[in-house]
């Protein structure tokens, strides 16, 4: 199982475009990539509200909140691939996984309608016998429901099923699901430091993490 925004693809770009132009089309002052990057890992409508903390009054902020959320995913699905790129060693790592034979599922808070059509723009949709999105169920990440999700799917106990993340919404959801995680170390991590989440390992890449899976199997 595989985490999407900040472990497979650097997507900062495209979302701190349509970030910028919900802000913009707001009146309200822009954000910096660096601030939207922190923001990135509980989904789009806590990504918007996190936007403009600050910005409003208190008194508007539900109404403001829906119509800026409105506007996010509507830019978003304009920029969605354009400027997002695939992390160093994916495609090498997903082909070594293949290789393995290996069952791969990408699993994240992202919702379908942008999860589907970025996997099969960055040519990694083919490598994914299953995608979980952040709408598919009641409940994502943290939460175990994805994931376990996933590991009934498959017919395999959780502890035979690592999922690679890049932060604590991944490794919570890990260890409440029964499964084991390796994070990556240059996600996004909302903002922390990924050495301090509960983690089975840190990997450089998706190459290094196939390295790990191949010497447990041997």
């Amino acid at each position: 199982m595989i985490d999407l925004d900040g472990t497979l693809l650097d997507t900062v770009p495209d979302i701190s475009a349509a970030a910028e132009r919900m802000l913009a089309a707001l009146d309200l002052p822009p954000r910096s990539p660096e601030e939207i990057r922190s923001y990135i890992g509980k989904g789009i409508p806590r990504l918007v509200e996190r936007c403009l903390h600050g910005r409003e009054l208190q008194a508007r902020a539900e109404v403001v909140q829906a119509e800026a959320l409105a506007l996010f995913q509507d830019f978003y699905f304009e920029e969605s691939g354009r400027r997002t790129a695939v992390y160093p060693g994916v495609i090498e790592g997903l082909e070594r996984m293949r290789a393995l034979h290996l069952r791969l599922a990408c699993v994240t808070n992202k919702a379908a309608r942008y999860t589907v059509p970025l996997l099969e723009r960055m040519g990694l949709a083919a490598y994914f016998e299953l995608v979980v999105s952040g709408d598919t169920l009641a409940r994502k990440k943290p939460d175990p429901m994805q994931l376990a999700h996933i590991c009934t799917a498959f017919a395999l106990a959780p502890a035979a099923v690592l999922l690679i993340g890049d932060s604590a919404n991944d490794a919570l959801a890990a260890r409440a699901a029964g499964c084991p995680v390796l994070c990556v170390s240059y996600g996004y991590s909302e903002g922390g430091n990924v050495h301090e989440l509960d983690c089975d390992a840190i990997v450089e890449s998706l190459s290094e993490a196939a390295d790990i899976l191949l010497r447990t199997r041997s």
